[in-house]
Parts: structure tokens; C-alpha cells; sequence
């Protein structure tokens, strides 16, 4: 069994210029968003964690030092690395819409197979390359508590695939910046969500 705290890494200036769609750009965290890690470790102190895991975007690498109290080596994985949002790369989504309101559309109805922007991910490429990460640590750290700093984007479409919900409805689950979500690999049911933003 595997339990892990599952962040989105903390505000970026993309996120307080508007929310605009960060993708792979490599923005910088806000002060407040070094103040949420800060937070994180603080409410993580005296928990046990075991291995620290972050996408090599500096956003989630830093959130994860920081929210780990720099007690351990941050391991990067790009498999945790956020979408690759092609077209709507830097733009807010009322932009991007009204540029392309079709391509918006088969996203939002059949994301499984629709290219973000365009040109980029699908949702089935995200949640195949993280659940390959997550099986590979589940190996690697049986009966173990790992942190995992990722994205808005990777972790929503993740978590609504391990929950059986439509890939589509990914928006309905809200992971706040550096946000406590813990989830569990191996029980019984094979995966829980324990905690959602704590």
C-alpha cells in the first residue's frame, strides 16, 4: 500500500495574471505561492515522508522543496510534468475560446482524444504517463508515505480517471495551489481519495 500527498505546487504569476493556461512555460511562483509551500510544511511537519517526487517545471520542483522542509533530494520526473497546452499556451480561456470556440468544444466533450490547443496533449496521454509513474513508485515504495508535487491539469485528469469518472469531468474537481489531497494505492478498493485540499 502506498499513501501520497498530492500537491499542485503553489501560485504562479501566470495564476494571478488572470489564470492564464501555463502549460509547459516554466513561470516562476508568486511570494504568496512560496507562502502556501511554506504552509504545506508546516502542516506536513511530524508526518512521515518517505520520498519527495515533483515535475521538473520549477513551480512544482520548488513547491516540493519547500513543502518537504528540505528534509530529502526532490526527485524530478517529467511524467508529472503539466500539459503541453499548444495554442493555449499563455492565453486565458475566454481568449482562447473566442479564438477557436470549436477546438474548446471538443475538448471539453471528448478531451480523451482532442489535442489541448490544438497541437497538444490529450487527456489519455496525461493519465497514461502518470499512471506509469504511479505504478513504478508503488513498487518502489510499498507500504511507504511519498510526497508528489504536480500540476492543476495532470492532477485533476488523473485523479477523475482513478475515481471512474469521466475524462470530461476533470473540471469538477477543484485542487487549490499547494493544497493537501492525499490518496492511497493498494487498499482495498485499489484507490482512495482520502483528503481533497485539507
Amino acid at each position: 500500500m502506498l499513501t501520497v500527498y498530492l500537491l499542485r505546487h503553489g501560485e504562479t504569476t501566470y495564476n494571478a495574471d488572470g489564470n492564464r493556461y501555463c502549460g509547459r512555460t516554466d513561470a516562476q511562483l508568486t511570494e504568496k505561492g512560496i507562502s502556501q509551500a511554506r504552509r504545506v510544511a508546516e502542516a506536513l511537519h511530524g508526518h512521515p515522508i518517505d520520498a519527495v517526487y515533483a515535475s521538473p517545471l520549477k513551480r512544482s520542483y520548488l513547491t516540493a522543496e519547500i513543502a518537504s522542509g528540505n528534509q530529502l533530494p526532490v526527485i524530478r520526473d517529467s511524467r508529472l510534468i503539466e500539459l503541453d497546452f499548444g495554442a493555449w499556451e499563455g492565453k486565458t480561456r475566454e481568449e482562447f475560446v473566442a479564438e477557436d470556440p470549436d477546438l474548446w468544444k471538443s475538448w471539453s466533450e471528448l478531451p480523451d482524444y482532442t489535442q489541448a490547443g490544438g497541437s497538444g496533449d490529450t487527456a489519455l496521454d496525461v493519465v497514461h504517463r502518470v499512471d506509469d509513474f504511479f505504478a513504478e513508485i508503488m513498487h518502489k515504495h510499498d507500504g511507504q508515505h511519498v510526497l508528489v508535487v504536480g500540476h492543476n491539469g495532470v492532477n485533476r485528469l488523473y485523479l477523475a480517471w482513478k475515481l471512474g469518472m469521466a475524462l470530461k469531468h476533470y473540471r469538477r474537481i477543484v485542487q487549490e495551489n499547494s493544497a493537501i489531497t492525499v490518496v492511497r494505492f493498494g487498499d482495498t478498493e485499489g484507490f482512495s481519495l482520502l483528503k481533497l485540499n485539507a
